[in-house]
């Protein structure tokens, strides 16, 4: 078996899948209030050739999934094919991650599947302030969701993006949810991927400025082991069921030990969330390309590998600013 490696030594196990480009929030860290463009229906990747492509992944090293967006489940069938994705076999792993809103119907199927786990996209726990940030309001929603994902004892971990004069009041209501929860609750550096609205600047809360402020509330917060290729730094805190984690999204200080690859809801490859794109693995499949081929594409593409996040940064081909919305790129 021919398994991916890159240029570094580094194997590659893991591909974050982004299904569709659409989303019904309107996060204004993730894109304009007018939302963005969204592709044409036949320019995504149609199901078939996501389950054709994670075979041929599967067959060089791939065994954890991730399914993200956009929102996943506003394309039509996506429940149908993450129970097919679960039964490839190599498929060790099937992940979710989702904004809450249109995910409750399907949690009885996600937990039959047999899924993995469930990352909450949820940056607050005010409703008005989750108006704000979202444009929409659904913060009932969501959390019914919440409740039901660990009624189901599907293990859910709540990703929260930490936004200077947006959510910093919400930082320790959000850590007191792993109190009473078995949840992980993971605070991420704000990013650049917003769709071009000019309110990022600079980042004000580092990871570093982020635990020092629940260690401040939390003096018992210590770390504990983090899992191989991990991107968030884990903590524990006494007599708290769930447990805090942090992701130095922007630091990126977890680049040296990265084991994933993205592949947009276009098909472009993506080695490095802050590259430009590699290739289009879409348009090789529907050229005509053999499985061996997609292999030895693959191959080449992680044979130039940057190091890391700012070295993907500084090679952009358009030497321009990163600041794709992330709805385009896979969450």
């Amino acid at each position: 078996m021919t398994k991916l490696y890159d240029n570094h030594g580094r194997p590659i196990n893991y591909i974050r899948l982004a299904v569709t480009d659409r989303c019904n929030l309107r996060c204004f860290y993730c894109m304009p209030e007018e939302g963005i463009k969204y592709v044409a229906k036949e320019a995504l990747l149609s199901f078939e050739e996501m389950e054709r492509l994670i075979r041929v992944l599967v067959k060089m090293g791939i065994e954890k999934v991730r399914i993200t967006g956009g929102e996943p489940f506003v394309r039509r069938d996506m429940i149908n094919f993450m129970e097919r994705l679960t039964q490839i076999e190599g498929i060790q792993k099937v992940n979710l991650t989702t904004n809450g809103t249109v995910t409750l119907q399907h949690i009885d199927r996600l937990k039959a599947m047999g899924i993995n786990s469930v990352n909450l996209s949820l940056d607050c726990l005010d409703k008005d302030r989750f108006f704000q940030i979202t444009r929409r309001d659904m913060f009932d929603t969501v959390m019914k969701t919440f409740h039901a994902l660990l009624t189901a004892g599907i293990t859910t971990k709540i990703n929260a993006v930490v936004m200077d004069g947006q959510n910093i009041q919400d930082i320790i209501p959000m850590v007191e949810l792993a109190k009473n929860h078995a949840v992980d609750v993971r605070f991420i550096e704000e990013m650049p991927f917003n769709g071009g609205d000019a309110h990022y600047t600079n980042l004000k809360w580092n990871y570093k400025k982020i635990l020092n402020h629940i260690q401040e509330k939390f003096p018992s917060l210590t770390k504990v082991e983090d899992e191989p290729s991990s991107t968030s730094l884990n903590y524990k805190i006494d007599n708290f069921k769930g447990t805090i984690g942090v992701i130095p999204a922007y630091s990126r200080t977890f680049c040296g030990t990265c084991n994933r690859i993205r592949l947009t809801p276009t098909g472009l490859l993506k080695t490095c969330l802050y590259d430009d794109g590699v290739f289009n693995v879409r348009d090789i499949m529907r050229a005509g390309a053999s499985d061996e081929q997609i292999k030895a594409t693959f191959l080449s593409a992680l044979g130039s590998r940057a190091k890391d996040g700012f070295e993907a940064e500084s090679k952009r081909s358009s030497q321009l600013p990163v600041s794709e919305s992330m709805a385009t790129i896979g969450g």
